[in-house]
């Protein structure tokens, strides 16, 4: 994985599929920003919140690098597809695409119980200037147990099989996902900030045996367990990543 400068977001990306980047990373000069909306809003609203801060700060529509949606339940494939059409568009419309590739990181999950009417804003990143020895900041796109690049469900790791094996195996699987795009990113374990986990089964077995051993000193950081189910049907598993030096708690009415 290559990564690619966005001309005018004074971040990289890794290049994924059409809803989404595999990760950014800040350029030097500026750094990542993580902002978590108090309450979470319809997110149309929420681009209109983002446009806002943005705009406050003197900072680009390009500079919106990563978004963290929250949806009221799983969608079918086809259902992902319809609603990452709606999505995309809204930033092609910001001239955030660069050539045509969506360079923005995405986590979409649906918290369990259901508690959301609708896809909303849960979370947003963004670049702003930073000093030039500041550390690079990143923050790696949500994963499910999906091989890269590939939306298909005969692809789903461990199919079906939601014995302890098959979810160690999914968890495996994502775990690798995660580091694959870390490193790519230029990040290492030491740098994670935040290590976010979504399903909603146990971590009795997946926790001591798949990620403590692997996290290292990322375990200083402790481990989010958020109870909720990734974006699409029949996936079980997802993770998310972040090394920033700035984590903000904001009102979507604040502004």
């Amino acid at each position: 994985m290559s990564l690619v400068a966005h001309p005018t977001g004074q971040y990289a990306f890794l290049p994924g599929i059409a809803p989404y980047s595999g990760g950014v990373v800040s350029l030097p000069g500026s750094e990542i920003v993580h902002v978590t909306l108090a309450t979470p809003v319809p997110w149309r609203r929420g681009f209109e919140f983002i446009d806002r801060l943005l705009g406050s700060e003197g900072r680009p529509r390009a500079a919106l690098c990563g978004i963290e949606l929250r949806s009221p339940r799983p969608f079918t494939f086809a259902g992902f597809a319809q609603f990452n059409g709606l999505y995309a568009q809204v930033l092609r419309d910001w001239g955030v695409f660069v050539e045509g590739v969506n360079p923005v990181a995405r986590t979409n999950v649906a918290p369990h119980p259901e508690s959301l009417g609708e896809p909303s804003l849960f979370a947003f990143s963004y670049t702003r200037p930073a000093p030039g020895t500041a550390p690079r900041t990143f923050v790696v796109a949500g994963g499910g147990e999906l091989p890269e690049g590939v939306l298909a469900p005969e692809a789903i790791i461990a199919l079906a099989d939601l014995s302890p094996e098959g979810l160690l195996a999914k968890a495996r699987f994502v775990l690798g996902l995660m580091e694959a795009r870390l490193h790519a990113l230029g990040g290492d374990w030491s740098s994670v900030s935040a290590v976010d986990v979504y399903t909603v089964h146990g971590l009795d077995r997946v926790l001591p045996e798949v990620l403590i051993p692997a996290l290292g000193p990322a375990n200083l950081q402790g481990i989010h367990w958020f109870p909720s189910r990734p974006p699409i049907e029949q996936i079980e598993f997802e993770m998310d990543l972040r090394g920033v030096r700035q984590e903000l708690r904001l009102s979507a009415d604040g502004l």
